[in-house]
């Protein structure tokens, strides 16, 4: 990770010193992603039933079981999108330098960050761009939990701006690269992209029961993972 930060960090650097100029940045952290997934001896199978419009701003959730997250939504996802995510990774060397400086932080101790997240999630998102949202808020710590309750932060966001919610199963991140030392190994890596949940006409108290729904579809597709 860091090794390829160092070479690119002088078009990275140049690409966060304007917020319009986040989408250069973006293509250079696909590349930056999708290297490191390759260099770690790992490959993308991935699977869509549908299939994201260029230029249109989605809320993108996926179940979260691994550093490898990030590199893989990259990795699958053209359209230009935010990450939200917890401040804690700005302490990884050179990683965070550039975390801190693009992504949406939140601090889920704190409930003024937690509400800063909204304003500067809504910013972006009329700027165009698409956010993604891990919304099981943490990796589990037991890594026998196929997946966590999902918190309605995203659901929340996607109803306020009336965007689509596309649900993303990421099926081998955890048996690839999980937070147990000494665990993992090269081989594939499958994604499947849902059929997006439409929001157009939905209120906040809808947002419960899409919450529910799609984690259902993401609970549903790591079982048939699983088997």
């Amino acid at each position: 990770m860091g090794g390829l930060i160092l070479i690119m960090f002088p078009l990275l650097l140049v690409s966060i010193l304007k917020e319009e100029w986040y989408p250069f940045f973006f293509k250079l952290a696909r590349f930056w992603a999708k290297a490191i997934l390759f260099g770690m001896g790992f490959y993308v199978k991935m699977e869509q039933e549908q299939v994201l419009e260029p230029g249109k701003s989605y809320m993108l959730v996926a179940n979260h079981t691994s550093m490898t997250d990030i590199m893989l939504m990259l990795s699958v996802i053209k359209n230009p999108f935010v990450f939200v995510g917890k401040k804690e990774l700005v302490k990884i060397p050179l990683f965070g330098f550039f975390y801190k400086r693009t992504c949406i932080l939140v601090d889920r101790n704190n409930s003024k960050s937690r509400t800063a997240v909204f304003e500067r999630a809504q910013k972006r998102l009329n700027q165009g761009l698409s956010i993604c949202i891990f919304p099981e808020g943490m990796v589990p710590d037991d890594e026998s939990i196929i997946l966590e309750e999902f918190k309605d932060g995203a659901f929340r966001l996607a109803i306020d701006h009336q965007i689509p919610i596309v649900p993303i199963t990421f099926a081998d991140n955890k048996k690839r690269f999980s937070y147990t030392f000494f665990s993992g190994s090269p081989g594939k890596m499958r994604v499947k992209i849902h059929s997006f949940f439409e929001t157009k006409g939905l209120q906040q108290e809808d947002k419960k029961k899409i919450n529910e729904s799609v984690r259902t579809v993401i609970y549903n597709q790591l079982l048939k993972f699983n088997k």
